[in-house]
């Protein structure tokens, strides 16, 4: 049998090859492991916890209804890396709670598989519940309880004990910014406040990962940028998958993006990386002082220059000021060029820099192509 290592208890780098020392051992010994810090596969490898994803969801469904009538979500795959921050996003409705649900284990998927820190959500609830922190969409809260009250409690249930149960409540209130109303009722508080107590519940043991869902509706302006600036904070430290249908918010605290729609997903990636994969051509906004007698013709015998845009004119403290949209083929760098034809003509250059879609374009662009393939498949056509 193994003894467990507790990787609190031991240096990295000689944990690291203990557990590396460990698999081998065991798979060419006896081909049984008995320590939990390690998956065994349906391949019979077997390889260390700590060098699996943090969240890993393989082809995950939820049907509900006597026949499975309705679908939430359908074959939703996705993992997360440790210390990164994910953001879920979709419209309301699209499956983002039903998969957090899951993945906190409320509810069993139809099929598929979600694991958290290597631990399957269905034959391994409680170590899966051990290493999360879980902030619904509506925060679980005793509205009679102080807020000191009610993170105690908190901590006790999710096993802390002792003075350890202290230490823990005063750095999340320190956290989450809760100093000033640690003695009032939560019943009293305000909506941004009762947040802000159900974010520390979700944080008091410290787990491996956080569970957002919908971690800023109803709040103030100020009280959103004080969360996502807390989200913001535990980057690195802990894994958080953050849902949300409010695009900005993606924007703002997170490293990649999950776009789910109709229960399923249509794409995964960094909102730059999501951007390049879309466009059609390099965009590149250029203005300049000169408002009439300019020869486009000249930019248009640049090589790789497909197309120019004039936008609206407007005017500035030197006169009309001329905007473009210079379109190149893709891959084509055309700044350099485009920069001196301007200055040779004497037009007066204020401004270029290139065009990303934002999140906000790449998110319509998916939903709708997605929209338009089950339109199709329901009409009986080939896509």
């Amino acid at each position: 049998m193994f003894v467990p290592i507790d990787p609190l208890k031991t240096d990295k780098n000689l944990y690291l090859l203990l557990t590396a020392a460990l698999a081998r051992l065991a798979d060419a010994k006896t081909g049984v492991i008995e320590n939990r810090r390690f998956i065994r596969y349906d391949s019979g490898d077997t390889i260390p916890r700590l060098f699996q994803p943090m969240i890993s969801v393989q082809h995950l469904s939820k049907h509900y209804g006597d026949y499975g009538e309705t679908t939430a979500i359908d074959d939703v795959t996705f993992t997360v890396e440790r210390g990164e921050v994910l953001a879920f996003l979709g419209p309301n409705g699209a499956g983002k709670t039903t998969t957090m649900r899951i993945l906190a284990g409320l509810i069993a998927p139809t099929s598929g598989s979600a694991t958290v820190a290597g631990y399957d959500v269905l034959t391994h609830p409680m170590e899966v519940k051990r290493r999360i922190g879980y902030l619904p969409d509506n925060p679980p809260l005793y509205t009679e309880m102080t807020v000191d009250e009610y993170l105690t409690f908190a901590g006790k249930i999710r096993g802390l004990r002792g003075r350890a149960v202290t230490l823990a409540r005063d750095a999340v209130l320190e956290k989450c910014a809760l100093g000033d109303v640690r003695g009032r009722l939560i019943a009293n508080l305000s909506r941004g406040y009762r947040q802000r107590v159900g974010l520390a519940q979700a944080m008091i043991h410290s787990p491996d990962v956080l569970i957002l869902d919908e971690p800023t509706v109803g709040l103030d302006p100020k009280q959103i940028i004080d969360i996502r600036e807390l989200v913001k904070s535990l980057a690195g430290e802990q894994t958080i998958i953050l849902s949300t249908h409010i695009l900005p918010e993606a924007t703002a605290v997170c490293q990649r993006v999950v776009i789910i729609n109709r229960g399923r997903i249509v794409a995964v990636d960094s909102r730059e990386r999501l951007s390049m994969q879309l466009r059609q051509s390099e965009k590149l906004a250029v203005r300049v002082r000169r408002g009439e007698g300019v020869d486009l013709g000249l930019i248009y015998k640049i090589e790789g220059v497909t197309q120019i845009t004039p936008q609206e004119m407007a005017s500035g403290s030197d006169g009309a000021v001329r905007e473009w949209m210079i379109e190149s083929e893709m891959g084509a760098d055309i700044r350099e060029a485009v920069a001196s034809t301007i200055v040779q003509q004497g037009w007066g250059l204020l401004e270029m820099r290139p065009v990303v879609a934002s999140l906000e374009e790449v998110f319509l662009q998916l939903t709708t192509q997605a929209q338009g393939v089950e339109t199709a498949y329901a009409a009986g056509e080939s896509v």
